[in-house]
């Protein structure tokens, strides 16, 4: 007897003794209404609880997360609900299929289940609002529920056994899994009772919520909600819509909780490494122990993620089954068989139903998706916390670094910041691909084994050709790595020299060198493109390959499966063919991922965190010193003999070879000895026992923070010494300039300091600080001598001498040694002596009289330093009025404007796409489409043919079964197929070229626009942009708009044509699908608007968030000596800890984010594949729809579930990267200067301008047209070969003078004729290229000494050398090894600054210009190289016109006694801004020169 015959026989004899004069309890109706009481209980003793009492008052209060609480066995609760809930949607399902086989409707076969899902539903969300509220006293109605619910269902599963209703029918097993789970959850409600001692019990345990539910700031709750709200984000829901009424802020997020944090993940990693060292001594190379202490901190959550992943994968493969089930289901015709009277049918004949295997496919695709996300959550959350973790360890390690293995180069500032930048992501992404590791053999070893029960051996050989070439696939992905590294080696070489070029364009300017940098920068861009050009092209193939194997693939297998069979076979049934090809797409993806996870794993494996430091040769030797307490030391020598080393071995930053260092602490009385001794034979002592000293480093270290918090450095803020300290330090003036005052943030954004201002900041911030001791390490260095005088006589011998503070003062300014206590000085390395002035005088008379020639020469020079302003050289005192005006008014209308930012945040940047597709040209644009929509559509023709080839089987099968006569040959559809597959393999390649090589042109056409018109831009762009800013346009956008922006926009298009494709099709196939895509799509616009404003922010917070971080770390590292001297260190790292934890809040919420997106996006994909199954079955058990399309239909819909989320994700992140295109566009469209003149290159006379006569006719000039004029009405003759010095006050428009005659300035009215010619008439180019210029701050290049002097290569061998003479560097040249080819590094820093300067002097020598200008060129030198150079311009020079911009009248002056011409620029009654002329004879300059320097001491 069949199987069904037998289920029927059972099914009468059950329903003859189920009658009632046998007892109730033998009645099935009765005993399924029975099963429905504890429901009814539940709903109407839990309703006035939820909807009156919580209902009510959840309008009204919210209940705050502070009350959170998890009972005992929570997350077991909630997962055994999740499978009640399961097998009642099984139960129900049970009923409708058993009941479609009877005559008349019994609805107590599902009715019951349905209660029961409403009851299950009920129940977790009263326990749910228990927990919320923290009122365990309610869980008497669950434990009343559960023990109804168990005992109602054992007495049923009884009655079901004692009639011999057995496994074989679904509906005993089902019963008995109701039983189980019912049970189980009454077991769990009553372990809460009796381990928290709740109801009856008189003293219950008294629990509180965790700790971070306590702090309000703690708004990332993905840990302490329930598992709903963790497998569903459900949590982030009000996060994701406020951000689109109210930007993203770290406010907003909030903080950390505490098991996320850096310094508990920091912890936990030093235990899993001292755990390692107890095992045994720690290699000093090697990275196991590494791994293996990271497993022990972290590996316990990555194996939860690898069984999520696990549990994911095996889900996956239920969709393929499902679908060949429902297509042999329609294809069979099994649906017209009709048993009546069945009330009982077993799992097989349940699972052969379509609409059953439709509703597990639903099922299973959102369990898989959940799992997924699930998988990916915990090893991103995992990888951020060891990414935390690391970056403090890192952290901590750098505060043990000496920092003379640091200036020695053993460990570079770079190599950390990429050590924490790039390495611990390396590892990061590492933790977050590792699942992948373990799961891709898994889940190809099933695909394998699926498609070998559907095909058999054809089924193998297709395995076979993605597995052959998935090493090709790992070969190119090696291979595009090399091309990414080798593409940043020639990446970073041109950001080295845009960065020179951006930093010398005034000097480029004025020599006219700029089209000779530009093309030096090109030419690395040709190398760095050509390197890109291979990265596009082995990423086409990538593209290219994944999209082509499988197509190969696929006609391999049905290619070989029609050839092993009979050409009439129709073993090719559209259930196997779509079923095999649902498992392909689910094969290919971990065989390709598996390279890109084992590239992954190898760059993660080469990281490691060793820092290695040597001992150098000894820079201090036998020192023996003491510094008095309370008094004034001062140490003196020549550069490089000691002086600073000395300073750092007291303070334990150098190596100790031998000696000692020993504090004493302060004396008690004045009897015992006032000194304090220093002895050691030195090079770095880490000496601890010391207090805080106060120290101001020579090269000035600051924070990027304010110019308070620089000052007061942590210190308790005091008015009245902070006060004083600005007096002392002069730094109200400069203070008063500033935006915000003393709260304007200085550092890294735009508001650059002079070398002044930066160490008079630093000296105020020691002379703030209440410590015992004072180093200061020549502050005077980049002080004019007013500022220094001041300094040191209300400073150091007043405000410090008056608090009995011991300082220890390392200067060069001999003046002030009669002020010194203590001397000590220093030679070679060692202290050539020590005492008094007295002392030193009678022990050392020579030393003496040196020192006293060199003081009388100093206190004879009143050269005064100009007094540097912020980095806005081309600012008049309007101009910056001007500029505040325009921040006041663009303030005030901020809240005005709020509204449409917001409106602007939800919309998609199309213009800059315009732009980006613009650049591509009107070839490779029309490719691009064309190849992308006729690549899609012939995928679709293939997977159509397909059907139709499937199809024709099961009718010519059918018509064999009827006896009819059916000509049928696979080999006519095989070669359509196979020409289809080919042509499509084709178009893959075409469309993957097409992309890359699209994004290749934009690159090129977009940098080369943005260089040319950095290029040509005006000076005014450079001063009214931070550097930084410009910089960045050619580095990070840069790099996206190379390599990121072509990725995302193929995949972009792929996954958007592959959705549209898929709703196509599904419409086709079942045109009642469009009714059920309109609310689908309303949900998906809804989802993607709510969360691209949400990503961006969120994005754009991660990338703030990371960039202090890494500040810090670098500041940290040049600034270790001063934070150590202060001991600070404790600070620096709980300041570390904020900024890697506010990075690490940024990243978890972008993560949270995406997985928010993800869940919905594939759950809207689940509900598309339900709708489409549903509709599918309906319209071929109606309609006669052939099997064929309904697995067509099937596929496709399990396209879009995959697909989706990529759609949102891809724009959110091209919404992103577009505007990088938007701010390269904004920056490509500034107005260039006016490099045309009226008068052609030829037109110039030869050897213009010959005689260097300079005539300025009622000259008026102005930065821009929007700004008052910086010169007016300026008249001056200047004769050939004359020496004019021009001074004036800061701001007086000296410097304006000059770049007036090199046309940088907008000219007003009047006219500037050189040797007969205007100059308004020439090219800019020409104009020039005729003049030279010495600035201020001196400027060379990396490269040659050659390429400094000559950039454009005219001059020989012999005049390089010659004006090296003349400059007196040729001793120094021809002692580097190369000589005029030794190498000049970035800034020129193997020089000094003097020998700077000559450098500069040399290459307007070689220039062999008639006019040279000197721009303030000796106010940042010593004495020795300005007699030098005022010697160089009064003999080399002498036949040339010379002006000469100073401050001071003296510099001037030394000009004027030969020239008889100093002009004065001031704000005088003859007009704002004007010229007077002071000398014309020498017998003026005797009687001028008192009033002159008098008047400039008054200004």
């Amino acid at each position: 007897m069949p199987f069904h015959s037998k289920t029927t026989t059972r099914g009468y004899l059950w329903q003859e003794q189920l009658q009632v004069d046998n007892g109730l309890l033998n009645n099935g109706c009765f005993l399924d209404a029975l099963g429905v009481v504890p429901h009814v209980f539940l709903l109407f003793s839990t309703f006035p609880i939820l909807f009156i009492g919580w209902g009510s008052q959840s309008s009204k209060v919210h209940i705050h997360h502070s009350t959170w609480l998890h009972f005992p066995g929570h997350n077991f609760r909630w997962l055994l609900t999740i499978v009640l809930l399961f097998v009642l949607v099984c139960e129900i399902a049970e009923g409708i299929v058993s009941d479609g086989f009877n005559q008349s409707r019994h609805l107590h076969l599902y009715m019951p289940a349905g209660l029961g899902i409403l009851a299950a539903i009920t129940s977790i969300v009263y326990y749910h609002n228990i927990e919320t509220s923290n009122f365990p006293k309610l869980l008497i109605a669950l434990l009343i529920y559960w023990t109804l619910a168990f005992i109602t269902k054992t007495i049923k599963f009884v009655k079901y056994d004692d009639h011999g209703i057995g496994l074989r029918e679904l509906r005993f097993c089902i019963t008995g899994l109701l039983a189980l789970l019912y049970g189980l959850l009454l077991g769990v409600e009553v372990n809460v009772i009796l381990r928290r001692r709740y109801m009856w019990f008189p003293c219950p345990t008294e629990v509180k919520p965790p700790d971070d539910l306590q702090d309000l700031g703690v708004r990332f709750l993905q840990p302490f909600v329930n598992l709903l709200s963790k497998s569903t984000y459900w949590w982030m829901n009000t996060f994701i819509t406020s951000a689109h009424k109210r930007p993203i802020d770290l406010k907003t997020i909030g903080k950390l909780p505490i098991s996320m944090r850096a310094l508990t993940n920091f912890q936990r990693l030093r235990k899993a490494f001292d755990a390692q060292a107890e095992k045994g001594p720690v290699p000093l190379k090697g990275s196991r122990w590494i791994w293996l202490a990271l497993r022990q901190a972290f590996g316990r959550p990555l194996v939860l993620s690898i069984t999520f992943r696990f549990i994911a994968d095996l889900l996956g493969f239920v969709g393929p089954l499902c679908i060949s089930g429902i297509v042999h289901h329609i294809s069979s015709d099994n649906h017209s068989v009709k048993l009546l009277g069945v009330h009982f049918i077993s799992s097989e004949a349940f699972l052969a139903n379509a609409y059953v295997l439709a509703v597990l496919l639903f099922l299973a695709l959102l369990l898989q998706r959940t799992f997924l996300q699930a998988s990916y959550y915990v090893a991103i959350e995992t990888g951020i916390k060891l990414r935390a973790a690391i970056q403090t360890k890192i952290y901590h390690k750098i505060m043990r670094l000496c920092t003379s293995n640091m200036s020695m180069g053993d460990m570079t500032t770079a190599q950390i910041c990429s050590l924490v930048a790039r390495d611990t992501n390396h590892l990061m992404w590492f933790f977050f691909l590792c699942p992948n590791l373990w799961a891709m053999p898994v889940q190809i070893v099933m695909g394998v084994l699926l498609l070998y029960s559907l095909l058999g051996v054809s089924a193998l050989i297709g395995a076979t050709v993605i597995v052959v070439l998935a090493p090709l696939q790992y070969f190119v992905a090696t291979r595009l790595s090399r091309a990414q590294k080798s593409t940043l080696e020639h990446t970073g070489e041109r950001l080295k020299k845009t960065n020179e070029l951006l930093r010398g364009i005034k000097l480029l300017k004025l020599y006219a060198w700029e089209h000779i940098f530009r093309s030096s920068v090109e030419e690395t861009r040709r190398q760095e493109l050509r390197n890109l050009r291979t990265f596009a092209l082995y990423t086409s193939l990538s593209i290219f390959m994944n999209a082509a194997v499988p197509i190969a693939a696929v006609l391999t297998i049905f290619a070989v499966h029609v050839h092993m069979h009979s050409a009439t076979d129709f073993d090719l049934s559209p259930a196997v063919a779509f079923g095999s090809l649902s498992l392909f797409h689910i094969l290919v993806t971990p065989l390709f991922l598996l390279s890109s996870v084992l590239h992954s794993t190898v760059k993660a494996l080469i990281v490691n965190g060793y820092f290695t430091w040597t001992q150098g040769c000894p820079t201090l030797t036998n020192i023996d010193i003491k510094v008095p307490f309370g008094q004034l030391t001062m140490i003196v020598g020549q550069e490089g003999c000691g002086k600073s080393s000395l300073l750092l071995a007291a303070l334990g930053e150098m190596h100790k070879i031998s000696g000692n260092i020993t504090w004493n602490s302060l004396p008690k009385s004045d009897s015992e000895e006032n000194v304090r001794y220093l002895h050691s034979i030195l090079t770095a002592c880490v000496f601890r026992k010391r207090g805080s000293v106060a120290y101001a480093s020579q090269r000035p270290w600051l924070l990027n923070a304010t110019v308070e918090e620089n000052i007061l450095f942590d210190m308790v803020p005091n008015e009245k010494r902070y006060k004083e300290v600005i007096e002392v330090c002069q730094l109200q003036p400069d203070i008063d300039t500033l935006p915000q005052g003393d709260q304007t943030v200085i550092g890294e954004r735009g508001i650059i300091l002079s070398g002044g201002q930066r160490q008079r900041i630093s000296v105020a911030r020691a002379l703030y600080q209440q410590t015992n001791v004072v180093f200061l390490d020549d502050p005077f260095s980049a002080l004019d001598i007013h500022l220094s005088d001041h300094l040191m006589h209300e400073g150091i011998l007043k405000l410090l001498r008056q608090e009995k503070r011991t300082v220890v003062l390392v200067t060069h300014k001999l003046q002030y040694l009669p002020h010194a206590d203590w001397i000590i000085a220093m030679r070679d390395g060692t202290v050539q002596t020590q005492g008094t002035l007295k002392d030193i005088q009678c022990a050392e008379p020579e030393l003496f009289e040196q020192w006293r020639t060199l003081m009388n020469r100093q206190d004879k020079n009143t050269t005064e330093l100009k007094r540097k302003s912020f980095r806005r050289p081309m600012y008049s005192t309007d101009t910056l009025a001007t500029e505040d005006e325009d921040e006041e008014s663009s303030t005030s209308t901020d809240e005005d404007s709020l509204r449409a930012e917001l409106r602007h945040r939800t919309t998609i940047p199309w213009s800059s796409f315009a732009t980006y597709l613009r650049a591509a040209g009107l070839l490779l644009l029309p490719l691009l489409v064309l190849s992308q929509l006729s690549k899609h559509s012939l995928m679709v023709a293939i997977d159509f043919w397909l059907a139709h080839w499937t199809s024709r089987v099961i009718a010519c099968c059918c018509a064999v079964l009827l006896s009819q006569d059916c000509e049928f040959s696979h080999s006519s559809y095989l070669q359509v197929f196979c020409g289809l597959c080919a042509l499509g393999i084709v178009l893959c390649l075409v469309t993957s070229l097409a992309v890359e090589w699209t994004g290749l042109r934009v690159s090129r056409e977009l940098h080369c626009s943005l260089l040319r018109t950095i290029v040509l831009a005006p000076m005014r762009l450079f001063e009214t942009t931070p550097l930084g800013n410009i910089l960045n346009r050619f580095s990070a956008d840069t790099n996206t708009i190379d390599q990121h922006i072509p990725v995302t926009l193929e995949c972009l298009s792929r996954s958007t044509l592959l959705c549209v494709s898929a709703v196509g099709v599904i419409s086709y196939v079942t045109p009642l699908f469009l009714i059920a895509l309109l609310p689908l799509a309303v949900a998906c616009y809804f989802i993607q608007k709510y969360f691209r404003v949400a990503s961006r922010d969120l994005q754009q917070l991660e990338d703030s968030t990371e960039m202090p971080l890494l500040s810090h770390y670098s500041q940290t590292i040049e600034g270790l000596t001063t934070i150590r001297a202060f001991r600070h260190e404790q600070r620096f790292k709980k300041k570390l800890l904020e900024h890697t934890d506010a990075n690490n809040i940024s990243s978890l919420f972008l993560m949270a984010a995406n997985r928010w997106l993800e869940v919905r996006m594939e759950y809207i994909g689940a509900f598309v594949v339900l709708i489409a199954a549903v509709a599918s079955i309906s319209n071929a058990l109606c309609s006669q729809l052939s099997a064929g399309l309904v697995g067509l239909g099937l596929t496709y819909a399990l396209m879009v579930s995959n697909y989706l989320n990529w759609i949102v994700r891809n724009l959110a992140d091209m919404e992103v990267q577009l505007g990088c295109v938007k701010r390269v566009s904004g920056l490509i469209h500034t107005q260039p200067e006016n490099y045309d003149g009226l008068m052609t290159p030829a037109q110039v006379p030869a050897g213009w301008p010959k005689y260097g006569e300079i005539q300025i006719k009622n000259l008026s000039v102005r930065y821009d047209s929007s700004l008052k004029p910086v010169l007016r009405h300026i008249n001056s003759h200047i004769r050939p070969g004359q020496k004019v010095g021009i001074c004036g006050r800061t701001g007086s428009g000296k410097s304006s003078f000059s770049l007036a005659l090199f046309r940088m300035l907008d000219t007003i009215e009047g006219n500037r004729i050189i040797d007969g010619i205007d100059i308004a008439k020439l090219p800019l180019q020409t104009l020039r290229s005729k003049f030279s210029i010495i600035l201020q701050d001196p400027i060379l290049f990396s490269g040659t000494i050659r390429f400094n002097l000559d950039p454009e290569r005219k001059a020989t061998d012999q005049m390089l050398w010659e004006a090296l003479e003349i400059a007196q560097l040729m001793p120094v040249v021809k002692a580097l090894p190369g000589g005029l080819d030794a190498m000049v590094t970035e800034g020129g820093e193997n020089f000094s600054q003097g020998q700077r300067q000559l450098f500069c002097l040399a290459r307007a020598f070689v220039r062999k210009s008639s006019i040279l200008i000197m721009d303030e060129a000796t106010a940042s030198i010593d004495m020795a190289t300005e007699s030098i150079l005022q010697k160089v311009v009064m003999t080399a020079f002498a036949d040339r016109t010379v002006v000469t911009i100073a401050v001071s009248p003296c510099t001037s002056l030394n000009y004027t006694i030969q020239s008889y011409t100093a002009g004065v620029f001031s704000s005088g009654p003859r007009g704002p801004l004007s010229c007077r002329v002071l000398l014309q004879t020498a017998s003026d300059f005797l009687v001028t020169l008192k009033t002159l320097i008098s008047w400039f001491r008054c200004v």
